[in-house]
């Protein structure tokens, strides 16, 4: 008997997925894949289009390039998962019953209830956003003056924080714009939860490049030119990126799973509590004994191909294998430069330094965006966008 397996979203955790279990299920298997967009987004660089949005062809990859002749995709936005009838709800088309499947949707922006935020911010979760922070920096720059440079915001000072602030820089300083740049975190520190080392190299390229750092000072409203703060001066702004936190997305509302904020709770095999019923990437939260796997790119690229071998496995009535997240280190980038923090040595070399900068670090972050893109595709359209990266 044929056995239909559904994967949701062209993210890292749904393309990885899909070319996993291509790689392991036979001619018994369907495979569709469903998500809102027809190309997998390298997300981690997506900040890049910010500053040029011509990079778009070199970090987007049509489904057809990824999905094998036999996958069915289908473009449509998911809007419910009925796990007692086993089936995927779809805005416009028909519904797609599976016998096992893949929730890999990724999530959406968070703004913790801060008034204001979601009405006057932008976001960085996809390529239309990068795109849009594009234009209105642009617009924005446009009406101002050397004399009264257009105020830039970035709310939160984490990775997707950090890299909006130097790509911010690197438009400002290509094109000679009058525009001011401010960071804003309302814990101690940017990049929080990290060692202080690289916390204060962050610190200093992000200051060497022109962006004024403000921690330590939580917003508590967004207004349409303004965002006021739990103590100080409010801060004018012509631009809000926000950026601050995640949580699941809507379609997950009331799917009957264990969850917490629409990201459901998965044991370290990626099983839910319902056994047809897998999640990874953002939208899941990974049992890890004391801890759960982070919600990063890197995490997603792990994980997707041991959950393309489960399910195949679950197809089988074999055991399921276990998943630890392996963190392999951190690789930021800071406008055209990067940062490098607990990089796992290669080959059983150990490295000198636990974070380093410079063409090393540069040239080690666009390697491991061109060996992602290598592994979806081939080595020759990973050559193709490395410039971009």
């Amino acid at each position: 008997m044929t056995e239909n397996v559904v994967v949701l979203g062209t993210g890292y955790a749904g393309t990885g997925t899909v070319k996993s279990l291509q790689s392991m299920v036979g001619n018994d298997v369907e495979i569709t894949w469903i998500s809102d967009v027809d190309y997998h987004l390298v997300l981690h660089e997506s900040h890049r289009a910010i500053r040029d949005p011509d990079v778009r062809s070199d970090i987007t990859f049509p489904v057809d390039q990824i999905a094998d002749q036999s996958t069915r995709f289908i473009q449509d936005e998911v809007v419910d998962l009925d796990v007692d009838e086993q089936v995927v709800e779809l805005a416009e088309s028909d519904n797609v019953e599976y016998d096992y499947v893949l929730i890999g949707l990724g999530t959406k922006t968070a703004y913790y209830g801060i008034p204001g935020l979601e009405e006057h911010s932008l976001t960085l979760k996809s390529l239309h956003d990068a795109l849009e922070i594009n234009q209105a920096i642009t617009k924005a720059s446009q009406e101002a003056t050397q004399d009264e440079p257009a105020q830039v915001i970035i709310g939160g000072a984490g990775l997707s924080g950090i890299q909006t602030a130097g790509e911010i820089a690197e438009f400002r300083d290509i094109h000679r714009a009058p525009i001011e740049i401010h960071l804003v975190e309302a814990l101690e520190e940017i990049f929080p939860g990290n060692e202080s080392e690289v916390q204060q190299t962050l610190r200093d390229l992000l200051q060497d490049a022109g962006v004024q750092i403000h921690t330590d000072n939580p917003i508590t409203e967004a207004k349409e030119d303004v965002i006021e703060f739990d103590e100080g001066k409010p801060l004018k702004h012509d631009v809000l990126v926000w950026t601050g936190g995640i949580t699941g997305r809507d379609a997950l509302n009331d799917a009957d799973l264990e969850n917490e904020h629409n990201r459901v709770d998965v044991k370290s095999n990626f099983q839910t509590d319902d056994s047809h019923v897998f999640a990874i990437g953002d939208s899941a939260i990974i049992d890890q004994g004391d801890q759960i796997a982070p919600p990063t790119a890197q995490a997603a690229w792990q994980a997707a191909e041991v959950a393309g071998e489960n399910i195949a496995r679950a197809i089988e009535n074999r055991p399921l294998k276990t998943w630890e997240f392996e963190n392999k280190g951190t690789v930021i980038s800071v406008g055209e430069k990067a940062v490098a923090h607990g990089v796992k040595p290669a080959f059983g070399v150990s490295l000198p330094v636990n974070t380093f900068g410079g063409t090393p670090a540069k040239h080690l972050k666009k390697l491991i965006a061109a060996r992602w893109i290598a592994d979806i595709t081939s080595w020759n359209e990973a050559r193709k966008s490395w410039p971009s990266l």
